[in-house]
């Protein structure tokens, strides 16, 4: 007879890494996560400290630099716990607010993109109103908007899961509480979850990105026809280029993740995507907006040369 009682706790299984591989890995993902906090720290600094940067791109550039901080923080510090532990125990409550936050996050992400590229768009399709188009309270009101998107989508996924039972095997295939291996081990009517799963989130991630593709269109193709001026047409492909490569760093993998069937797939191949967008673009996006960016680069050299100058008259 089937064990019915409830689950009261889960048991992350992780990436499931030969053992002598396990804290060559940890090291790697230790680093990695060191150089998110540090590279968006970085750049949420800057952007907060310096007031030529106070313009609605680098506001955007702040708050995606904040959500990569949080977003990472949400998934790789358990990632690193697991490869320490033999058996990584969660209780469901925990469970339920990791993957609260693991789409809220991910969720605001891919529509800030979205705003980013509407940024994009207005200044240099339209320069002469972007002032009067992307003023402060419009900015303010539009981060607000994919924060608050992010959110009640997060709540409408972890309310629907909370109320699933489960029951007998608790050992989620994975080293995040994903809705994909939870719904493997609910022993509930799971058709609710699994339509809001490939119709409202797969809207979440698809609609910004279809919104970024003709923004994009719009703009390469005003480039091309109607700029001369070389330089202008450098200026502004360095900085689409820049958004573009972070867009194709997040959207490619959450793409390949939720537009496949949602059962029935490889546990350990949505474990290694996940990681991906969860511990490895966060990495990357910092480097990618100040190797690109002349403007954040100089900043940041403004802030270290005002670092050492006061450590050096401290120390005298």
């Amino acid at each position: 007879m089937e064990n019915q009682t409830k689950v009261g706790q889960f048991i992350l299984l992780g990436l499931n890494i030969d053992y002598e591989l396990q804290y060559i890995i940890f090291v790697i993902f230790l680093l990695l996560y060191m150089a998110t906090l540090i590279g968006n720290g970085a750049i949420v600094i800057v952007v907060l400290t310096e007031p030529h940067l106070h313009t609605p791109m680098y506001f955007f550039l702040g708050n995606l630099s904040y959500i990569d901080i949080f977003y990472s923080t949400v998934t790789v510090p358990k990632l690193l716990q697991g490869f320490l532990i033999d058996v990584q125990i969660i209780s469901f409550n925990g469970c339920m607010v990791q993957l609260f936050f693991f789409y809220f996050l991910g969720s605001s992400e891919g529509i800030l993109l979205g705003l980013m590229a509407y940024d994009r768009y207005v200044a240099i399709c339209n320069p002469l109103r972007y002032t009067v188009i992307m003023r402060k309270m419009v900015c303010v009101l539009m981060a607000v908007v994919a924060w608050s998107i992010g959110f009640f989508h997060a709540l409408m996924h972890v309310v629907t899961m909370a109320h699933l039972s489960f029951c007998g095997q608790n050992q989620i295939e994975h080293f995040v509480c994903d809705i994909k291996p939870l719904l493997k081990l609910a022993c509930g009517n799971t058709h609710l979850n699994l339509m809001l799963l490939n119709v409202v989130t797969s809207f979440v991630a698809i609609g910004p990105f279809i919104f970024i593709l003709f923004s994009y269109l719009y703009i390469i193709t005003f480039l091309l026809f109607k700029v001369q001026s070389q330089s202008s047409l450098q200026k502004a492909f360095s900085t689409c280029g820049s958004h573009l490569t972070v867009v194709s760093l997040l959207y490619v993998p959450v793409l390949f993740n939720y537009m496949l069937p949602t059962m029935g797939t490889s546990s350990k191949r949505d474990a290694i995507i996940t990681l991906i967008y969860s511990a490895i673009t966060p990495v990357l996006n910092p480097l990618i907006y100040t190797l690109r960016n002349e403007q954040v680069k100089m900043a940041m050299k403004k802030m270290l040369v005002i670092r050492f100058s006061f450590t050096d008259e401290w120390k005298c």
